[in-house]
């Protein structure tokens, strides 16, 4: 994975919201990304904030195809950026009030052997920075930022941030003293050797379905370990040294249903709101007008 552009003018944040991964305890019908955390306000809505709060200029959630028309009914195709919403179309600088949203599916060759939601920030991250490529080398993303839906927190405390977070240094959301390397669900960055890190150390403490290049396979129980890696496991190797924190007030990890009934019963929960309106805005198609009404 190639560096991006570098330059500070044209500095890409990738935004990653990872939805796929192993099932949680709730057994609801729907995804667990779209559990409530407050009036018309889902956990996942609350991620794709955060990544806007950020600044990042796309955001790419990470979920399995056949959840993809549910979660893109809800989300829509982009968000408005909360720093220019009261603003035109575009600023002075020329910087989007749109940002795009993309739908990543996993492939077919991970599910049920690593698609844990650590390699679910990694994939997007390489398809993010491989369909960018494509287009030119001059959007390749530079960093991404990753945000969880099952942690909670005011995603609004991230604006003040947005130089540290769009930067070469690396950033960090932690809540006691702890962040993602310790198992919790709060935002980071990461560059590219980052992931070839990761993702280097995922394939060697995984196991596949058999020893090696012997030929006697691995128990079943036993198979595709990577699929099970938790958050400390899967980003162990990346660089928290003179990193850029920010130690947010609360937070609450929702990844059960214990966590969410601590939080629904916590007075931070009363007074959590949706900053605004996410809506359901498509863009238009190409050679026509947009209409839609703010």
């Amino acid at each position: 994975m190639e560096k991006g552009s570098q330059n500070s003018h044209s500095f890409h944040l990738a935004g990653i919201v990872p939805v796929a991964g192993q099932k949680l305890d709730f057994n609801f019908p729907w995804h667990d990304c779209l559990q409530p955390i407050g009036k018309n306000y889902l956990a996942v809505e609350r991620a794709v904030l955060e990544c806007a709060y950020a600044g990042c200029e796309t955001i790419w959630i990470v979920c399995h195809d056949d959840m993809q028309p549910l979660i893109k009914h809800r989300l829509g195709e982009y968000v408005l950026d909360p720093v220019f919403l009261q603003r035109t179309r575009f600023s002075s600088e020329g910087e989007q009030q749109e940002i795009p949203l993309y739908y990543v599916p996993i492939h077919p060759k991970d599910r049920d052997k690593r698609d844990c939601l650590g390699w679910s920030v990694l994939y997007g991250a390489l398809t993010a920075y491989w369909l960018s490529k494509t287009i030119s080398k001059w959007v390749i993303p530079d960093r991404f930022y990753a945000a969880f839906p099952y942690g909670v927190y005011d995603p609004a405390l991230l604006q003040p941030y947005r130089k540290q977070i769009s930067s070469k240094k690396p950033f960090y959301i932690q809540f006691s003293g702890q962040n993602v390397k310790d198992n919790q669900y709060l935002g980071f960055t990461f560059d590219g050797e980052d992931f070839k890190k990761c993702r280097r150390h995922l394939r060697k403490e995984g196991t596949g379905e058999f020893h090696g290049y012997d030929t006697d396979r691995i128990p079943i129980e036993e198979r595709w370990s990577a699929r099970t890696f938790k958050l400390d496991k899967v980003f162990e190797c990346v660089t928290i040294e003179s990193a850029s924190t920010l130690e947010v007030p609360w937070y609450y990890k929702i990844d059960s249903w214990d966590g969410l009934r601590d939080f629904f019963g916590s007075k931070e929960c009363k007074t959590l709101d949706k900053p605004y309106d996410i809506g359901y805005h498509r863009l238009s198609k190409i050679g026509t007008d947009n209409y839609e009404k703010n």
